[in-house]
């Protein structure tokens, strides 16, 4: 109990320090600033494609086809702009590539469909009222499930291959609202007990005893049994990826949203001591790569890590009370403040268009390292949008 008030008394002390700017007006100030990038990223994303990143010393944009997982982030990023501005010409923006991801809605490659077409879809549906929206999001939710091993109970995350059989990483959490989305909202139950069953072996499986996750866990899919547990885009098999913890967190949180499960509150209230608490996160709470990266300090941040995280937390507190709720939101605004200043946020006409910059996106595979990130975005404007809606 005495570490916790000291942390939280920290946090308050960080947060509120030398009379900093309002949260109302920070929010604005950035999604002002959001709103501009954003129709420099348009300008720089051919029609047919989707942003991607952008590359600081050489000065070039990246983007992507539409079955890239991250595709639904950039509509969805637009959205969220939208429904704080109401600028028209964001929302036809939006508009516009939603048309061309809507194919993806029978994609059963991977697990990302959530990812995909939930961020986009689901928010257009939710901030628009647009009837037109729904089927897509019932389509997809239909292909994800196929990816569903019933003998393991887990969606299978990625294909076999040479180095996994049945993989499930600890990202596909996030996937899981489209099916209990789409079962709460006139769908099959089928699709809620599927996304159940994958959360409560994910629980079993993924984690160790301080509640820090495993990237990868590879499944016989056959049995149910597990082969080993690794990472792909973590430091080593056994350390904490930041955003991997990132991922965790938000996803219990989201799953006592729709179930109301108490176990599921306790398990994502543990996975944010472990995250809040950790020694290597650095006292502007926007974390390292790697919670056990090589070389801390002298490493790199994932903005999108801190983002997510953010976002997270700003739902736990709803969902907390007491010392809790005020350390979860505190901490999420320690995190918002820091990735909205000069040392993440970047100038105006910067940064290819992005928002955010200093992401990680899977350092031992030499991808994404110290760039912005869609999915950093995404989850920025996200947390700003729950702090107003939930905090001011």
């Amino acid at each position: 109990m005495k570490r916790l008030f000291f942390l939280l008394a920290s946090i308050f002390c960080l947060a509120y320090a030398n009379g900093q700017e309002p949260m109302k007006n920070l929010i604005d100030r950035q999604f002002k600033l959001a709103q501009k990038q954003y129709e420099l990223l348009a300008q720089n994303t051919p029609e047919n494609r989707m942003p991607k990143t952008f590359y600081p010393l050489t000065k070039k944009s990246e983007s992507s086809d539409t079955q890239w997982w991250c595709s639904g982030f950039y509509p969805g990023s637009l959205l969220y702009i939208y429904e704080y501005t109401k600028d028209s010409a964001t929302l036809n923006e939006a508009k516009k590539r939603l048309v061309i991801l809507e194919k993806e809605k029978h994609y059963t490659g991977n697990h990302d469909l959530g990812f995909m077409m939930f961020c986009s879809f689901g928010n257009a549906y939710r901030i628009t009222g647009n009837a037109h929206y729904k089927p897509t999001i019932d389509t997809a939710a239909a292909s994800l499930i196929t990816r569903y091993r019933p003998a393991a109970n887990v969606i299978q995350s990625w294909n076999s291959g040479k180095t996994w059989k049945g993989p499930v990483i600890i990202d596909n959490l996030m996937n899981l609202e489209l099916l209990l989305w789409v079962s709460a909202h006139g769908g099959d139950k089928k699709y809620r007990e599927i996304a159940l069953n994958h959360a409560n072996t994910t629980m079993k499986n993924h984690f160790r005893p301080d509640f820090s996750s495993y990237h990868v866990v590879d499944y016989d899919m056959a049995t149910g049994k597990v082969i080993r547990k690794g990472t792909s885009q973590g430091a080593a098999d056994g350390s904490s990826w930041s955003r991997g913890q990132a991922w965790a967190l938000y996803g219990y949180t989201m799953l006592y949203r729709f179930t109301k499960e108490r176990k599921y509150l306790d398990f994502a209230q543990n996975i944010a001591k472990f995250i809040l608490k950790n020694p290597s996160m650095p006292k502007d709470f926007v974390a390292y790569w790697d919670f056990n990266a090589p070389k801390i300090p002298n490493t790199y941040r994932d903005a999108s890590a801190a983002a997510v995280t953010a976002s997270a937390l700003l739902e736990l507190g709803q969902f907390s009370s007491g010392k809790n709720k005020a350390l979860y939101k505190n901490s999420a605004e320690l995190m918002l403040r820091s990735l909205s200043s000069n040392a993440y946020t970047a100038a105006k006409g910067s940064n290819g268009g992005f928002i955010l910059m200093h992401s990680t996106g899977a350092l031992p595979l030499k991808s994404e390292i110290d760039v912005p990130l869609t999915y950093a975005d995404y989850y920025y404007l996200e947390a700003l949008t729950r702090y107003k809606n939930w905090y001011l």
